[in-house]
């Protein structure tokens, strides 16, 4: 017996298939069942007559229970008031395994704690199944955009001697008899090695922040892109990530039109961005935020309602360049035109969902990287290795990393990061 998926049953219009799977819901009307059926790929209703199918299976149909396993055979039928467009006359069912009556995520209201603490079932739910599916997206996409700009894919250690700036949001570990060890919170550093290398790479993974932030913006531990480029300064950098984002806005909406309706998500939004992003300076966004109420200083950083704030005025992304030198961290160059900014930007996304991208072009000097690591008091010992980088032909480079929780939030339109992570983890919450 051959075995089919829910996202093709349009190739098998007429026909009879096989599906495996799991019961989400079903309903009994007199001799006819209705099995709300979904197998990972997508979701479709069996409608099953008692006369159609032999009595022990009809009996199993009325036995069953939410979440349990079933394997179902039926012929595809065209049906446009399907979600799916199709559904299935059932002609076979079976029981894989019967679940428990008591199944933890009933129809009514849960709070959020309920829902973290099931999480592991809460991800059958279709939203975070949607939410989940266009996650997926983004990281194809990204990975597509960044192999056709030449950048190949570079492993960076998540256990690192030192942090990039500092060390007071990491996780500190012991290891070994070689001291102290944190877990990472950016690849950039090893990957301003790769470049050196193979010219552009990029990596992709967990990285780790022991900040204890408890906003719908931050984890303790998420996916984050870095990219680093040889011979790209600050103008390009910020071409790049504009290319990027552009490629995943497409990818999704190309691929994941049926999640975002799943999702409820206003598509026309995602719709109107467009290149080129808006552009402004640090102090004149600081300028424009004062206009609009804020109380921000001149050489504060952006806060999340400053944010939110600031791309409410807009329908594309913002990038914000060249904030004060002294509030960004050792490694970004300085504004050779103005030395009291650095050559950096933030990208904020559209619709108040914040900053998603960092970037700057980094020093490659190697009097003037050693100058600022002693002027941030970082043990110049732990970053020898760093400023040799500077000593053997050194370049142009710059660099930039993605919060992908951030991003895919921006996609769905939903309020909290913590749903678009499979298994969260914020400063109260470890499990499960």
């Amino acid at each position: 017996m051959s075995y089919s998926f829910v996202s093709k049953i349009g190739f098998s219009d007429g026909k009879e298939i096989t599906l495996k799977g799991w019961a989400y819901n079903f309903r009994c009307s007199g001799k006819i069942f209705f099995l709300q059926f979904r197998d990972g790929t997508g979701r479709v209703q069996i409608v099953y007559s008692k006369a159609d199918i032999p009595e022990n299976q009809w009996e199993a149909l009325n036995n069953l229970k939410i979440e349990s396993s079933v394997i179902v055979t039926g012929v595809v039928k065209k049906d446009d008031r399907a979600p799916s467009g199709y559904e299935l006359e059932g002609k076979v069912f079976e029981i894989i395994q019967l679940a428990p009556e008591d199944y933890p995520i009933s129809k009514k209201e849960h709070g959020p704690d309920f829902l973290l603490d099931h999480r592991h079932l809460w991800l059958r739910s279709e939203k975070q199944w949607a939410i989940q599916r266009v996650r997926d997206t983004v990281i194809q996409a990204t990975y597509e955009y960044l192999h056709e700009q030449g950048f190949i894919k570079f492993d960076s250690p998540i256990l690192t001697p030192n942090a990039c700036e500092g060390t007071t949001e990491l996780f500190g570990i012991k290891y070994f008899d070689e001291g102290s060890a944190y877990l990472s919170q950016s690849g950039q550093l090893y990957l301003e090695a790769g470049v050196m290398s193979f010219g552009r790479c990029f990596d992709f993974g967990p990285v780790f922040r022991a900040e204890k932030s408890k906003t719908r913006r931050h984890l303790t531990e998420f996916w984050m892109m870095d990219a680093e480029a040889a011979f790209v300064e600050h103008e390009e950098n910020m071409k790049i990530q504009e290319g990027l984002i552009m490629n995943i806005l497409t990818a999704v909406l190309e691929k994941n039109r049926k999640e975002l309706a799943i999702l409820e998500r206003d598509v026309q939004a995602l719709e109107a961005v467009q290149a080129p992003f808006i552009r402004m300076t640090h102090a004149e966004a600081v300028e424009r935020l004062h206009e609009l109420g804020s109380d921000i200083g001149t050489d504060d950083d952006l806060g999340a309602d400053d944010e939110t704030l600031l791309t409410s005025q807009f329908d594309r992304p913002v990038f914000v360049e060249k904030y004060p030198a002294a509030v960004k961290a050792f490694y970004m160059k300085r504004d050779p035109q103005n030395s009291s900014v650095a050559l950096c930007s933030d990208l904020l996304a559209s619709e108040g969902y914040g900053e998603i991208i960092g970037g700057s072009q980094r020093e490659d000097d190697y009097e003037t990287l050693l100058a600022r690591i002693n002027e941030h008091q970082l043990p110049v010992e732990a970053f020898n290795w760093y400023l040799d980088l500077r000593k053997y032909g050194s370049v142009p480079h710059s660099g930039f990393g993605y919060g992908l929780e951030r991003i895919v939030g921006w996609m769905c339109g939903t309020h909290h990061i913590r749903e678009t992570i499979p298994f969260p983890r914020l400063i109260n919450r470890i499990s499960p």
